[in-house]
């Protein structure tokens, strides 16, 4: 949808990625709040609260006449949005087994790049033989429908302790958990990795509706199928925890994710497409094992750590975007390329500074049976 929008507001791409730019910084912002919130009155309370006003929120989109309005809108969407981010890996640390937990991480997160895949082509179809504003009303009846189906099939929880306590007592965990390396490093690997995932696809999309591709907006949004391989690979990353090393599983994603761009500088759509699906199994491989690793090492306040994590993940996606696309405008692929590989290599370096710290899985499945 980017383009059309672009198009629609007669801005330049790096002046449209303020739509995504805005939501997801108030997504990274509004994470801790809302985590702190989530330690006095339940993870359950609050994602039910997040999910009901998305829709409401996502009506405001239709009210937008201005490039401003809009992104004040993706905002309060974004903020809103954090409400469930923030605390449903706490929730699922809270209420699965250890042994579980890898499985239902990577369960997520598969949901989250189908999610991801339902919403772009949906989008960009609908916006292509309609308008976006119809598209917009199409997935704010969506949300409503998920989230009433949340609040009949979500369990209440048996293991949360209500920690009662004014927000700067909460806060206190913030620090603790920023002041642990392994934690620290397994967050700037998060950011890193949805800094390049996600501006890589944005910076796709612009490329396929110019020559020599000149493919329309709705063909072009098909490239979000290639989330699947995200799907995919996020439920591996799930057996790969159990058996294997997780920064070596990183290590693994990131140059398989490295591979992908390199192979979609190609000028052949095939080729553009396989570097696609590379780029997406690597990511949501990294991002699983990350946000799962950072969600089994915090001590306390495992809430606020994933939801610490994730303001790591989003500011990189939103501070990516107006680095890969400026390259983009600068010197085409040639200069992404350049741009991408300067955050590989900070991945690889981070990846290296984590390994010292990394528990091994036999050492942690004693520690959790002891």
């Amino acid at each position: 949808m980017l383009p059309l929008m672009a198009s629609h507001f007669n801005v330049s791409s790096t002046q449209i990625n303020w739509v995504l730019a805005a939501s997801t910084l108030t997504l990274a912002l509004s994470l801790i709040p809302w985590a702190v919130y989530s330690e006095t009155v339940g993870r359950r309370r609050v994602m039910l609260i997040s999910l009901f006003l998305l829709p409401f929120v996502g009506l405001m989109l239709l009210a937008s006449e201005s490039l401003i309005g809009l992104a004040l809108s993706r905002a309060a969407m974004g903020a809103s949005l954090a409400g469930f981010a923030a605390v449903a890996v706490g929730y699922m640390a809270e209420e699965f087994s250890p042994k579980a937990l890898a499985l239902a991480v990577g369960t997520y997160v598969s949901a989250n790049s189908l999610g991801g895949i339902v919403g772009r082509i949906y989008g960009g179809m609908i916006t292509q033989y309609f308008n976006w504003q119809v598209a917009v009303l199409g997935m704010a009846a969506f949300s409503l429908f998920g989230a009433i189906l949340v609040m009949r099939l979500l369990p209440t929880q048996r293991h949360f302790k209500p920690q009662p306590g004014m927000f700067f007592h909460h806060n206190r965990g913030v620090i603790r958990h920023l002041k642990d390396p392994k934690l620290r490093y397994a967050m700037l690997l998060g950011g890193v990795n949805f800094a390049l995932f996600v501006n890589l696809y944005s910076v796709t999309a612009f490329r396929l509706v110019e020559p020599p591709y000149e493919l329309p907006v709705g063909i072009a949004s098909m490239i979000f199928l290639c989330y699947l391989a995200g799907t995919i690979s996020a439920r591996l990353s799930g057996l790969w925890r159990k058996r294997y090393s997780v920064v070596s599983g990183i290590v693994v994603g990131t140059l398989i994710s490295a591979t992908g761009m390199f192979v979609a500088y190609i000028d052949w759509l095939a080729a553009l497409i396989g570097g696609l699906l590379l780029i997406g199994f690597g990511a949501f491989f990294v991002h699983s094992l990350a946000y799962g690793f950072v969600s089994q090492n915090a001590i306390q306040a495992k809430a606020t750590a994933t939801a610490l994590y994730l303001v790591h993940y989003y500011v990189g996606g939103s501070l990516g975007g107006f680095l890969l696309i400026y390259c983009w405008q600068q010197g085409g692929w040639e200069a992404v390329i350049i741009g991408g590989s300067v955050l590989y290599v900070i991945m690889l370096l981070l990846c290296r500074a984590l390994r010292s710290y990394e528990q091994r899985p036999s050492k942690l499945k004693e520690a959790l049976e002891s």
